[in-house]
């Protein structure tokens, strides 16, 4: 299905378009947004007028209740114009389709985020890495621990890193730990405004740096008991949510190969535009760079096969197992990474200078692979389950 139908489908009054209009307006200020690490609050502002924010939220909230084909879509079109501000938005997108299908928040508190994203344009995302834990997905407690309050209700303490979106984020899904003999873990929705809540403002990586990537630590933040979701034994969260894995993977990949589409774009004009003396034509007319031109669009179309594909097997219900879905992110972040690498190797020095966007690009495409599930774990899994669990 094109973009133009799928948007047409989940947002009537958003024409595709309009999104590759705003997707050009966030690559008008993006080189601004990742040369001083700031955030792009304007585009989040705009993402809300145009209803995106709202994109996964449930109809009977006043959210446009769209699947996974049309988000990810959307995600891979602002991510060809930003992929800080594609990776927050794929997070608020993600974060409420799993709330619209696991119904894991209490009925009032869901119904308090959800309006809050369709009026307000409310961010939220999962806080969940930590210094000493590292990433939860590699096993272990969180040193993030909620307490029983005298009074009722809970008392969270705890620091968490990488907290993407951290200067826009209005509610915050914290991964903590409870301080009982037998620990129990859950999500604790906190909001963000909430006395005791700290950004430090951390973020200073190589790419997605207008992402606000920041740390956030929690000092005795109250929260009341309604806001400690689903807790339960460390062992029953052992086993992956097959659509929470599939809608993963499907975003990141879309995310990062609208990223590489971007990169592909630039070094298109640039092979068109560029004629050195000794050659006398375009670099375009080529044979070697029409050649590895061609191996840019065959990556390209791989990854939109495999993300359409994907995304309309999920919303009708055939959701891939989540080893699958594993390998899917990799072999789509792998591919996206791979293109943007050869369109910089045919600009050769341009490539790096801070003045062309494929610079940037290059940067942004390389934290795909910090992304969970990463590639050592799912090549691990299914290899062992290949060599030893089908064995038996």
């Amino acid at each position: 299905m094109s973009v133009a139908l799928t948007l047409a489908a989940a947002a009537p009054d958003l024409r595709a378009s309009d999104l590759h209009a705003l997707a050009r307006d966030f690559a008008a200020a993006a080189p601004l947004h990742d040369r001083e690490g700031s955030f792009p609050h304007a585009n989040f502002a705009a993402l809300h007028e145009a209803g995106l924010l709202a994109l996964t939220v449930p109809r009977r909230f006043g959210g446009t209740g769209a699947g996974l084909a049309e988000s990810a879509e959307a995600i891979g079109i602002v991510a060809e114009g930003c992929a800080a501000t594609a990776l927050v938005f794929a997070m608020q997108l993600l974060k409420h389709a799993a709330a619209a299908r696991g119904g894991r928040w209490p009925a009032a508190l869901h119904a308090r985020i959800a309006t809050d994203a369709v009026r307000h344009g409310a961010l939220i995302n999962a806080l969940r890495v930590e210094p000493e834990l590292g990433s939860p997905t590699r096993g272990g407690l969180p040193a993030t621990v909620i307490r029983r309050a005298p009074d009722g209700g809970w008392v969270l303490d705890g620091h968490k890193l990488y907290c993407t979106g951290a200067p826009g984020l209005r509610w915050l899904d914290v991964w903590a730990r409870t301080d009982e003999d037998a620990p129990r873990l859950g999500h604790v929705l906190v909001p963000a405004d909430a006395p005791g809540v700290r950004i430090v403002e951390t973020w200073d990586h190589l790419g997605m740096r207008a992402s606000g990537s920041h740390d956030v630590v929690f000092e005795g933040v109250r929260l009341p008991e309604e806001n400690a979701a689903e807790l339960r034994p460390p062992a029953s969260w052992r086993d992956a949510d097959p659509e929470q894995a599939a809608w993963n993977a499907v975003a990141l990949g879309a995310l990062y190969t609208g990223v590489a589409r971007a990169a592909r774009d630039w070094v298109a004009d640039f092979l068109r535009r560029r004629v050195p003396s000794g050659l006398g034509a375009p670099l375009a007319t080529l044979p070697r760079m029409q050649e590895k031109v061609g191996e840019i669009e065959g990556l390209l179309a791989v990854n939109a096969r495999l993300v359409d594909a994907t995304a309309a097997d999920t919303d009708r219900g055939a959701v891939p197992a989540p080893g699958e879905a594993a390998l899917l992110k990799t072999a789509l972040v792998e591919n996206a990474i791979r293109a943007v690498e050869i369109a910089a190797s045919l600009a050769g020095n341009h490539a790096h200078a801070r003045g062309n966007a494929i610079e940037r690009h290059l940067r942004d495409v390389l934290c795909a692979r910090v992304h969970a599930p990463q590639a050592d774990a799912a090549h691990l899994a299914a290899g062992r389950a290949r060599l030893l669990e089908e064995g038996r």
